[in-house]
């Protein structure tokens, strides 16, 4: 248990461990879980940076949970080689900022879950389901997902990568050098939270503009939370659709049960994935191993 981003409080860190407790595992937190630094970050950038390597690094741990995202691992991405991806590798956990360490652990070849985190399984923020998931990925079993697609689809079938996350912290990393985009066939999955409609709209047009387009061969647009629609659309989805996705020969679905609402199913980033959207019929499975099983998403 880490916390690379903001602070936690203690406590609720508390909850977390008696869970993964409860779940059979014993909850390791990293050496510098608990400090502080300006009053917002759980740590310095090297002490924050310090964890993620041990954690890594660390043959005796067998997985890897951010206690929270918030903001802060934009600080550590020139301080984390690809290669401390590739060292040990094993399941790294959470989403929001946390997007940032999904998509290093990717861009060297090595598959994360974008999944709910202890500041949300501990306190209820995110419902039982997400929990129970995420749990079973721990244990070997692996979720194949059924869902209706939205408001706003195309249909086609699609396998490549799963690449993304939350569209503002995954849009900057292209700028990182040490990390890149890898050259396969993508299938981008975004979300975000308490953003403005034209900031969302700039973050789609940076991905534009830098290639990675060319390379999505699918999309997921899962929940965008609490966004302010300063622009003349009735959601995201409809701006994203109509400015973007309309004129992308791919097939595309909408409101995926990913990101910052209250259910947030676990996705395996950095996995090849394969995606059919039909209408009232869209499936999405995992090219890993373990345990499958399908998961009915439609009418929750």
């Amino acid at each position: 248990m880490i916390s690379p981003a903001s602070v936690l409080d203690d406590e609720i860190i508390r909850k977390a461990q008696e869970i993964i407790w409860d779940w059979g595992y014993e909850p390791v937190l990293g050496p510098n879980v608990g400090k502080v630094d300006a009053g917002k970050y759980a740590g310095t950038p090297s002490e924050r940076a310090d964890d993620v390597i041990w954690a890594y690094t660390d043959p005796s741990i067998k997985a890897i949970l951010c206690n929270r995202g918030g903001y802060g691992l934009i600080h550590l991405v020139d301080m984390i080689p690809p290669t401390v991806f590739t060292s040990s590798p094993k399941w790294m956990v959470g989403f929001s900022d946390v997007t940032t360490l999904l998509s290093m652990s990717a861009s060297a070849g090595v598959a994360s879950l974008h999944a709910t985190m202890p500041s949300l399984f501990s306190t209820g923020g995110q419902d039982e389901l997400s929990a129970s998931l995420l749990r079973g990925f721990l244990e070997g079993k692996v979720p194949l997902y059924r869902f209706d697609g939205g408001d706003f689809l195309k249909e086609g079938y699609a396998e490549g990568i799963l690449l993304g996350g939350n569209i503002c912290t995954f849009a900057p990393l292209l700028a990182a050098k040490q990390y890149f985009t890898p050259k396969k066939d993508i299938i981008l999955f975004i979300e975000d939270v308490e953003e403005t409609f034209h900031n969302i709209d700039r973050q789609f047009f940076t991905l534009k503009l830098s290639g990675l387009l060319d390379q999505v061969k699918g999309v997921i647009v899962g929940d965008f939370t609490d966004c302010i629609p300063d622009l003349g659309y009735g959601s995201i989805a409809q701006m994203l659709w109509e400015r973007y996705l309309r004129d992308m020969d791919i097939p595309v679905c909408c409101g995926f049960p990913a990101g910052h609402d209250k259910r947030n199913v676990p996705l395996i980033e950095g996995a090849n994935v394969r995606l059919s959207v039909k209408e009232g019929d869209c499936s999405l499975s995992f090219d890993v191993k373990g345990e499958e099983f399908w998961v009915d998403l439609r009418g929750e």
